[in-house]
């Protein structure tokens, strides 16, 4: 009697570790050049489980993009706001941009959204919309950084919180995009002070 076996998960799936590691497919290959063959093979399930537990291709990768901007995206945001001095909050900012960028577990350099998920926006549907979420969030949570010491008293009232914001993140971008073309830690490290100093310099009054 033939008996057909049951698609499911393995017995040790992690599907948060499952995530993670196709969004280094992602990253390194892009969208279109990440096959499902690279797909099973990284993240160690088959592409029916694939298939059962995240969806098709397309339905992955929105949900990586969710994953990271989430998760790995967040992490120089946790260092700017856990840090309780201004400045250093800024340069701890900046020092995480560095790390993340050119440290992560993937081995891929730069940014996730930056290296793959911008240059799909324009034909992989649904990911312009993730993507300006990512933007717009990451702009909400720096401006609530530095209008708590606005409200502190430690920057002056008159400062341009949101415009300051949308600064670091560009900042931040170019570093990234820097970190992906290969400069060095060190490169990069000797612009951060510069860049703090961008960032928080007095408003004309």
């Amino acid at each position: 009697m033939n008996v057909t076996k049951k698609v499911g998960r393995p017995k040790n799936f992690d599907r948060d570790d499952a995530l993670a590691k196709a969004i280094g497919v992602f990253w390194i290959h892009g969208y279109e050049g990440a096959s499902m063959k690279l797909l099973t093979a990284s993240m160690g399930i088959n592409s029916p489980s694939i298939y059962a537990e995240f969806g098709d291709k397309h339905a992955l990768y929105l949900e990586a993009i969710n994953s990271y901007a989430s998760n790995d995206a967040c992490t120089p945001l946790v260092a700017l706001e856990t840090v309780t001095d201004i400045a250093q909050a800024v340069r701890a900012f900046f020092e995480s941009v560095i790390d993340y960028s050119t440290h992560h577990a993937s081995g891929a350099k730069g940014c996730f959204l930056v290296s793959c998920v911008a240059t799909s926006a324009g034909h992989v549907e649904g990911t312009a919309e993730l993507l300006r979420d990512a933007i717009a969030s990451t702009d909400r949570r720096i401006r609530a950084r530095l209008d708590q010491d606005i409200e502190k008293g430690t920057l002056p009232q008159n400062f341009p919180s949101a415009d300051r914001a949308k600064l670091m993140f560009d900042l931040r971008q170019g570093m990234v995009f820097r970190a992906r073309a290969g400069f060095p830690d060190a490169e990069l490290a000797r612009d951060i002070e510069k860049y703090v100093s961008a960032v928080l310099a007095e408003p004309d009054s």
